[in-house]
């Protein structure tokens, strides 16, 4: 027997949607600022010599430079005002979190609440703009150092830093107004269409090479196979769940005694989603992206550096691996799913885990249960992070095809979507609710004209 809430989701429709008024302003407000966005990336840095970068870009392009383009949504290889994206607010969030389970202030603030959570915003904040001028400066002393600007020189530089700041600390916004203010998780989405804007370019480069007879069909063949089996495999990970059995007792309202009830509490295979994978990209990406626009990779230091942590080599998939398996497991624990205000929670609802005593013992058994699901979610996270990775470096393939790409387009889209089919059954649910209130008035009318007639 289906319940009220499921028979609700599946009687959903266009018709139903088109009732939605404020469902349909969040979507338009989205995409408005999605377009911005995307606007954004062809707005130029002044000053870089657009040639000697394109011709660049097309050599780097199934390295690094193909990583950040997709990452970036093509405006670091165009050079364009969000020309470091959204990294340096998530690096600034990874500093932020890793303080605020490391600093005791820090620690306190986490604990008052809305007010702690608005002040520990304002400091990632501060650590963007920080992190986004250390950044831009980097950037633009690497693009006069590979001789990719117009005229370089102090003027050069001052307008360039600017410009990309500015830029970085106006996505930040837009991804903050988005998640306050659409649908979904702003930043998220913001990566998420950078990386669907270069897939159709990126397709269209792998299938000339295929006309050209660079690469066989058999490999187009493979890739395009292996591509479906990452999506299925993704997606099912996604949507499993580990469910526990929550008992609630019978209690006694009045002279009423009302039978207990039982539910189930849902933990997901992967709690964290596609952050740990965002996180691990974003610190990997800074030291080659310098190296590679400065064309410093001929020193001894930094070729060792890039031999060994360069994208497909040894050192750096364990280094990945390492850092998708920590963020993964800390992310789940200090953000995701906080197993003692889980229990805590249960508690003050007098519902309780059978065979469990309520409150701190139940706390270390959800503290069991997710360090056993952790394991299995870091690897699947490793495995379709580092797969892909493997392959194209084995195969050589002319573009860049990532398992964190296809992991933050399943995830964010099937988010997104559940946050709509939310808004859509809290639409019918407010559309019963004022039925329900009409009819009582109705009904009430008639029995106030009852007695008038008597």
């Amino acid at each position: 027997m289906a319940s009220a809430a499921e028979q609700m989701a599946a009687n959903l429709s266009w018709s139903t949607f088109g009732k939605a008024t404020e469902l349909r302003q969040r979507i338009m407000f989205t995409l408005g600022l999605l377009i911005v966005y995307r606007l954004g990336t062809f707005i130029p840095v002044p000053g870089i010599d657009t040639e000697a970068l394109r011709s660049f870009m097309d050599e780097a392009q199934t390295g690094i430079g193909g990583i950040l383009s997709m990452f970036t949504g093509g405006a670091l290889k165009r050079m364009g005002i969000f020309a470091l994206g959204i990294m340096p607010y998530i690096s600034a969030s990874i500093i932020v979190q890793l303080m605020g389970s490391m600093y005791e202030p820090w620690k306190q603030l986490k604990k008052e609440g809305e007010a702690g959570r608005k002040k520990l915003n304002q400091y990632t904040r501060y650590g963007t703009v920080l992190l986004a001028t250390f950044q831009a400066y980097g950037l633009s002393v690497s693009l006069e150092a590979g001789n990719l600007v117009s005229n370089p020189g102090p003027f050069f530089l001052a307008s360039s830093i600017i410009t990309i700041v500015g830029g970085t600390m106006f996505l930040m916004w837009i991804g903050e107004q988005i998640t306050a203010r659409g649908i979904g998780n702003g930043i998220s989405l913001i990566i998420f269409v950078g990386i669907v804007a270069e897939i159709p370019a990126a397709l269209a480069r792998f299938l000339s090479q295929g006309q050209s007879g660079a690469i066989s069909p058999g490999i187009i063949i493979a890739v395009i196979v292996m591509i479906a089996a990452v999506l299925t495999f993704v997606v099912f990970m996604e949507r499993s769940l580990r469910k526990i059995h929550i008992q609630y007792p019978r209690r006694q309202v009045g002279m009423k005694v009302y039978d207990g009830g039982s539910s189930h509490l849902p933990i997901k295979v992967n709690p964290a989603g596609v952050i740990p994978a965002i996180f691990a990209s974003a610190l990997l990406l800074l030291p080659t992206t310098l190296a590679t626009f400065s064309h410093s990779s001929s020193g001894p230091i930094m070729s060792t550096i890039l031999a060994y942590f360069g994208p497909g080599q040894p050192l750096y998939l364990v280094f990945f691996t390492a850092m998708i398996v920590f963020f993964t497991y800390f992310y789940t624990h200090e953000v995701a799913f906080k197993t003692d205000e889980v229990a805590d929670n249960l508690k003050n609802q007098n519902g309780f885990v059978p065979g469990i005593r309520p409150g701190k013992r139940t706390a270390e058994y959800f503290d069991y249960v997710v360090n056993r699901l952790l394991v299995l979610g870091s690897a699947y996270l490793a495995v379709v992070c580092l797969f892909p990775e493997i392959l194209r470096h084995q195969f050589a393939i002319p573009f860049y095809f990532g398992g964190t790409s296809i992991l933050i387009i399943v995830s964010v889209g099937m988010d997104t979507i559940q946050q709509i089919q939310s808004h859509l059954l809290a639409h019918q649910y407010e559309g019963l609710i004022e039925k329900s209130q009409l009819r009582g008035k109705r009904g009430a009318t008639k029995a106030k004209k009852g007695p008038s007639r008597r």
